[in-house]
């Protein structure tokens, strides 16, 4: 059963009044009233309905997170760069998987509008400008995270992928190879259009190389493995001398598709370069080349833009932040 402030008071034998402000506002009540305000408070088992007492402030203290896929490690290395910027200015997070579904995103951004978040951050599946516009015209803040804003609508925290795609690329017509494959999708993503599109500007650099495009469903593991299981059906003149896998989970699914072949060895015969450099790159039964993106601080950083939009309101200016991605390698590229 809830225990009512009122209770309180008339435990502690004060006025409802004396209970809010020992609760809100300490320094305006004697010591001896505080102690006895609080342990009626313990007795009782009182728990205050903070999400009410937010709601008619007008605005929650919680950001809305959403994200492509929890169980990338780049996204759960973003989500904790944002909780750990939000704890700091007294916020917490709420994050939603959106799973690359369209309807989960929307639903989350529905949610979020509901419990009156006191902004969104969010990595969109597609264009959801549309959305996400009504979404702040109703008030409620938004920032994109791991893309850029087209036209400059919103204000966004990325990494250059065209800049990364093209250095992955780069690096594996540098060892020598001419015969790249880029592993990666669905293509809807901005993100994997704009790794592509940097990989192919390298190739086409490159006299004599070729970019071969092999899509995948979706950036996960078992995909990876599809895609290197298949790449071993073909016979050894086929195949491609390099891949580049659009993120870390791709890559690391393909060479455990290859790994298993016993017969194709990486980086000897397929050179293998991921994307995000997760945690789990440099630990792989073959260490893993990889463009590294500063995950935490892009979220850090975008709770930063979100706090300044709402405190600035409608006269806010959209911040577009473009980090530069980094080349790591390993021994899957012969590092």
């Amino acid at each position: 059963m809830t225990v009512s402030v009122r209770e309180v008071a008339a435990l502690a034998k004060v006025s409802v009044g004396t209970v809010s402000n020992v609760m809100n506002r300490p320094e305006k009540v004697s010591p001896d009233t505080v102690e006895r305000v609080q342990a009626a408070i313990r007795t009782l088992g009182f728990v205050r309905n903070d999400a009410a007492r937010q709601l008619r402030a007008g605005r929650s203290r919680s950001i809305g997170l959403v994200v492509l896929d929890v169980g990338n490690p780049f996204f759960t290395d973003l989500a904790r760069g944002a909780e750990n910027r939000a704890a700091e200015a007294g916020l917490t997070v709420l994050l939603g998987n959106s799973d690359d579904d369209e309807e989960r995103e929307n639903a989350y951004l529905d949610l979020f509008e509901e419990q009156r978040v006191h902004g969104v951050l969010i990595s969109p599946i597609g264009d959801a400008a549309d959305r996400l516009a009504r979404l702040r015209e109703r008030g409620t803040p938004t920032v994109l995270l791991d893309r850029q804003s087209d036209n400059h609508n919103f204000s966004s925290v990325s990494v250059d992928d065209p800049a990364g795609g093209y250095t992955a690329a780069r690096h594996l017509l540098e060892i020598g190879r001419r015969r790249l494959a880029f592993v990666g999708g669905p293509v809807s993503l901005q993100q994997v259009t704009d790794r592509l599109a940097g990989a192919r500007l390298a190739v086409a650099e490159q006299p004599g190389a070729t970019l071969e495009v092999i899509e995948t469903a979706a950036l996960s593991v078992l995909e990876g493995r599809a895609a290197g299981e298949a790449l071993l059906a073909r016979a050894a003149t086929a195949r491609p001398d390099a891949i580049f896998a659009a993120n870390d989970l791709l890559a690391m699914g393909v060479l455990q598709a290859l790994n298993m072949n016993g017969q194709v060895l990486v980086p000897g015969d397929i050179a293998l370069i991921g994307y995000d450099d997760i945690a789990f790159a440099s630990a792989a039964v073959v260490p893993l080349s990889s463009v590294r993106q500063p995950s935490e601080l892009i979220g850090h950083t975008a709770v930063d833009l979100l706090l300044r939009e709402a405190t600035e309101g409608a006269d806010a200016e959209h911040e577009q932040i473009v980090f530069q991605p980094e080349l790591i390698v390993r021994a899957s590229t012969g590092g």
